[in-house]
């Protein structure tokens, strides 16, 4: 056999051997959650998920969301969100998380929290106009009105801002 057809053979046999290991991980993987109940299979990939998280704020944040909204024990959840949104979250984390809450109609949680992710970034258009149009639908039309100005002083051409806020008028929650 010539020294290229070994190579090809070694290379095949390498991706054989591979997907055959990735099935059975694969089937390992799925026997932590398959068959098990709803809450138990939850709890195992929502595990999983926080390993695969890593670091990442953004990936962890929706981890916590998913404890908080998804069971009736809402402690998890919250403890989670609470470590998220501490001194050293950023204001995306923060605006998230306020996302989150005013999403639930939670508005006492969301408000200060966009408060932070504003003192943060007083100047980004995008987060002035979400705030905005959630303290709009919650009923504080003057701090929309002055979030919204401030939102198209710093960027007067977004079609998304203006919907956010238009929607708001209407008593619907924006689509960021």
């Amino acid at each position: 056999m010539g020294q290229h057809k070994k190579w090809i053979a070694f290379v095949a046999i390498g991706f054989v051997t591979g997907i055959a290991a990735s099935g059975s991980l694969n089937a390992a993987f799925q026997a932590q959650f398959k068959g098990l109940s709803e809450t138990a299979a939850a709890e195992a990939l929502l595990t999983a998920g926080m390993k695969a998280a890593g670091d990442g704020s953004w990936e962890r944040i929706a981890i916590a969301a998913t404890y908080y909204e998804g069971f009736a024990d809402k402690s998890r959840g919250q403890a989670m969100l609470d470590e998220l949104s501490g001194a050293k979250a950023a204001a995306s984390d923060f605006r998230r998380i306020a996302r989150f809450y005013a999403e639930l109609g939670e508005w006492a949680k969301a408000r200060p929290l966009y408060e932070k992710a504003i003192a943060m970034k007083p100047k980004d258009a995008g987060l002035l106009a979400e705030a905005g149009a959630y303290y709009n639908v919650n009923g504080d039309r003057q701090t929309a009105e002055e979030l919204f100005a401030r939102s198209f002083t710093a960027e007067d051409d977004s079609p998304w801002n203006y919907a956010m806020a238009a929607a708001s008028y209407l008593g619907k929650k924006p689509r960021p």
